[in-house]
């Protein structure tokens, strides 16, 4: 095919060449594959009637069996199929088509199928219309059928004149055999001729359409190259302008681009001393801010540099790690750090799995708010279950040096505003009298337990039990009330009491 559509043009170098060739090709297939269908159902149905041919043999057998007045459970008994037969199996039917017998591959036909044949989709479509009487006359079956994978063609032949219906099932390979064969044929003529118009036609659009367009496609493609470098190329278009509408567009061409030229000319010299003034610019608030923030700030001129929201109400978790000092004394820095990067990892992750945002590490000390920046009714509800997490992991997890991971958790509840401030390496971070009582819930906190604010108790009171601490001296806010998260079995199961309302 590729020696086919090639020429000293190289016809198809384009992918309009291409695309003609494409459509003209395919229209003449599918013309040729309209005309083809009939002919081949055609076709497939006067090989499937061959086959109704090999059956007269046992039709004359089974007929003089039954004008002997034999039994009926014996009609079939002088039958005999032979190895290779095209028969491959014989089927004696009632007139209510319910079967008496059979010898080999029982054919497939519904009692319905068998006693209104004329009525039966198969008799029309493989009689090809002929008439029930004339079927008869050239000893066409009343009833055909051929099973899904095309290798069974079952025919059956209703008597007017006896009670019986002889069914025979043919082995129908040698027609799927004979078909692959006739569509090779066919398919490979069809696919010569679609070949043979589609390059001439393509000859001939090659001269006047194609080649012209092919010429300007090179020049479009050589004037990038020669607008950077300030040159006029050699128009191959313009050496022959055709008289037609293709010249016309070859010549209107040439005069933009020597606008095109003279005006980049002009603007080139502007352009680069801008240039150098906005990568000035941009280094410079690369300098001072964040790639995300500093977007945010140009979308904004009338920004002051501070980007804060309050939010009515949040949940805010500090988690320490306890005698982290005397940890980090018999351990050396990159173990340390490794083992911090750890366990923070982890807790990152649950905090996604919890749709919280992690705020900051301090040291041995982390930080999380639920409800921040995304408003989330169920915050507390949310921190609680991470710091449930939190403890599970520690309970499992053991550091270099042998100890435990014990932590001391606190949670409070209460507004805030979260935002960034300043002018260089931005952070973002939360604000209020309810992150300081967070800190001390942590810091007045029991070993491995969670400690909550009274005002987190409150969000939390009607789901899981709690002990009361009674009142804790709290620096700077004299006492307060906090509460334990009680469980199950205390740090045995680490699984949390949740009351059952009833």
């Amino acid at each position: 095919m590729a020696k086919l559509f090639s020429s000293r043009s190289n016809v198809l170098q384009s992918r309009l060449s291409k695309q003609v060739a494409t459509w003209v090709f395919f229209s003449i297939l599918t013309i040729e594959g309209l005309v083809f269908i009939p002919s081949y159902s055609r076709r497939q149905t006067e090989q499937l009637h061959k086959l109704e041919t090999v059956s007269r043999e046992v039709l004359t057998t089974v007929k003089a069996e039954i004008m002997g007045d034999m039994p009926e459970q014996k009609l079939l008994s002088r039958v005999q199929l032979r190895t290779g037969s095209l028969i491959k199996g014989v089927a004696l039917y009632d007139e209510n088509g319910q079967q008496i017998d059979s010898v080999g591959e029982a054919p497939e036909f519904s009692p319905t199928a068998l006693i209104a044949p004329k009525a039966h989709p198969f008799w029309h479509r493989l009689t090809m219309g002929v008439s029930g009487d004339r079927a008869k006359d050239l000893g066409m079956a009343a009833v055909h059928h051929r099973t899904a994978d095309g290798t069974r063609y079952d025919a059956a032949w209703p008597s007017a004149n006896s009670r019986y219906i002889l069914a025979i099932r043919h082995d129908a390979t040698v027609v799927q055999r004979s078909m692959r064969r006739y569509v090779m044929g066919v398919t490979g003529l069809v696919i010569i001729i679609s070949a043979f118009v589609t390059w001439a036609t393509l000859m001939v659009l090659q001269r006047i359409v194609i080649r012209p367009l092919l010429l300007l496609k090179g020049d479009l493609s050589a004037v990038g190259g020669a607008i950077t470098q300030g040159t006029t190329p050699d128009f191959a278009s313009l050496k022959r302008i055709a008289p037609n509408e293709l010249g016309e567009v070859s010549i209107a061409f040439q005069a933009m681009f020597e606008r095109i030229q003279t005006e980049i000319h002009d603007r080139k010299e502007a352009e680069v001393g801008l240039r150098r003034e906005q990568e000035k610019a941009e280094r410079l608030l690369l300098n001072i801010l964040p790639a995300t923030i500093a977007s945010q700030l140009k979308e904004n001129e009338n920004n002051n540099g501070a980007i804060a929201d309050r939010f009515e109400t949040a949940t805010i978790l500090f988690a320490d790690i306890v005698n982290f000092t005397e940890i980090a004394a018999t351990t050396g820095p990159t173990a340390l750090v490794c083992q911090l990067n750890d366990i923070f990892s982890a807790f990152d992750a649950i905090a996604e799995r919890h749709h919280l945002e992690k705020i900051k590490t301090i040291g041995d000390a982390y930080m999380v708010v639920g409800g921040v920046p995304s408003p989330n009714k169920n915050h507390a509800h949310a921190v609680l279950a991470m710091a449930i997490e939190m403890m599970t992991f520690a309970q499992g997890y053991t550091m270099s040096t042998g100890h435990s991971l014990c932590l001391r958790i606190g949670i409070n509840t209460g507004p805030v505003v979260a935002g960034v401030i300043g002018t260089k390496k931005f952070s973002y971070d939360l604000w209020g009298d309810a992150v300081n009582i967070a800190s001390r819930m942590e810091s007045h906190g029991v070993i491995n337990r969670i400690q909550v604010s009274e005002d987190t108790y409150r969000q939390l009171k009607d789901t899981y039990t709690f002990e009361d601490r009674g009142y804790l001296l709290i620096k700077g806010r004299g006492e307060m009330r906090a509460f334990l998260l009680e469980y199950a079995d205390d740090l045995g199961s680490l699984a949390p009491i949740e009351k059952v309302n009833t």
